[in-house]
């Protein structure tokens, strides 16, 4: 299945999103939308599927399936702050 493909390599690119969110000081932001549920996390999977029309990445759509999926959410924000505390 292509999503399987895209679940193993979506954490891949988490410390680089982790490190632009600290940058822009978004990263406690971001923790708490993705911890706070999954109706904002779906639409936002969505608008990003949408846009892959417009641009292709691989970057895009691991990010669509990390939102996508509620756990892998969850587990990004808990990567968030785990990683603020040890930055």
């Amino acid at each position: 299945m292509l999503y399987s493909r895209y679940m193993k390599s979506s954490r891949e690119y988490w410390p680089r999103w982790a490190e632009t969110l600290r940058r822009y000081q978004l990263h406690e932001l971001i923790a708490s939308l993705l911890e706070a549920g999954s109706p904002l996390t779906l639409l936002g999977a969505q608008a990003l599927y949408f846009s892959r029309g417009l641009i292709e990445s691989d970057q895009l759509t691991a990010l669509a399936i990390t939102l996508e999926e509620e756990n892998e959410a969850r587990t990004f924000a808990s990567f968030l702050t785990h990683e603020q505390a040890s930055a």
